[in-house]
């Protein structure tokens, strides 16, 4: 089969041929229709996690997969031949840019029948980590305030939705030219961080959600209120700053669930989930996807188009 790899770390993406994955017993092949790509697949790619997530090589790109079951594993029972899905699937099965992948059972949810397979590409990865971080970290409540930073990216689009779906109120930094689409997904207050310092702006927030680390992660403890919850995507030692402001801190990489997925697909199947599409790339153009990733002002997500819909 073709799929988008790179043969080493630093190494450009390109369309080659490699085996097909093979059928496990608690898996299914999937004709890949549609494949998004994640800041975490340019992380991998130059080395920056390859003492904790080492590749091999050829290495398969591709986290977030939308497709049609091709064959089933003996032991799955939940999904069939010809049924349309959507998997973020875990680091052994990863490689969604590409013809065909396979997904661990556990791991997979039915596409939602009213959006395309591009659509609901952009939604496993993203949609998992707005979710368990709202949801299973911080246990985000109707009424609670909830400061969403980076609005207009990939998780920030889903994060604000889902925290609207929950009943909080919510602020989100963003560039100004964003601020009508975090407007309608739901964001009550926007911040354009260029012009303004958040901590300025809201104070006695209940939750931060951070995806950006750093001066702003640390910066972002001066809002909360006490007992209040920062979750970042950004691992960072931050204990002592979290025992100063008396909140709670966590920081975690999102994990693969079929039955979460399952869940956000309900979302969106009530429209109470938009995905957010930046662009959209052909398969053999998959090298571009990845430099456009780079810049770092995609809004939504970047989409790569493996089979025509």
């Amino acid at each position: 089969m073709k799929a988008a790899i790179i043969n080493d770390y630093e190494e450009a993406v390109s369309i080659a041929d490699v085996p097909a994955p093979t059928l496990a017993a608690d898996s299914v092949l999937i004709e890949v229709h549609a494949a998004s790509v994640n800041p975490i697949d340019n992380i991998l790619r130059a080395g920056h996690a390859k003492e904790m997530i080492p590749l091999s090589f050829p290495h398969i790109m591709g986290y977030d997969v939308s497709g049609v079951v091709t064959k089933v594993g003996k032991d799955v029972s939940k999904f069939k031949v010809g049924d349309a899905v959507f998997a973020r699937p875990n680091q052994d099965d990863a490689g969604a840019v590409a013809e065909y992948a396979r997904v661990k059972e556990a791991e997979l949810a039915m596409k939602p029948a009213n959006i395309t397979h591009a659509q609901a590409a952009s939604i496993p990865l993203a949609g998992l980590t707005a979710w368990q971080a709202l949801v299973d970290k911080a246990g985000l409540k109707a009424g609670q305030k909830v400061l969403i930073h980076a609005g207009s990216g990939g998780v920030g689009t889903l994060a604000i939705q889902m925290a609207k779906h929950l009943g909080a109120y919510i602020a989100t930094t963003v560039s100004a030219r964003n601020a009508d689409l975090v407007k309608s997904l739901g964001a009550d207050l926007v911040i354009d961080y260029k012009a303004q310092n958040f901590e300025d702006v809201v104070s006695d927030y209940d939750m931060v959600f951070d995806m950006i680390g750093g001066e702003t992660m640390n910066r972002s403890f001066k809002v909360l209120k006490k007992g209040g919850h920062l979750v970042s995507i950004k691992g960072q030692d931050t204990d002592e700053l979290a025992e100063e402001y008396g909140v709670s801190f966590d920081w975690f990489f999102m994990s693969p669930d079929g039955e979460m997925l399952g869940h956000l697909a309900d979302l969106i199947t009530e429209k109470k989930l938009v995905p957010v599409i930046d662009s959209t790339f052909d398969f053999a153009d998959a090298d571009k996807a990845y430099d456009h990733l780079a810049e770092g002002h995609a809004v939504g997500k970047i989409v790569i188009s493996i089979k025509a819909e």
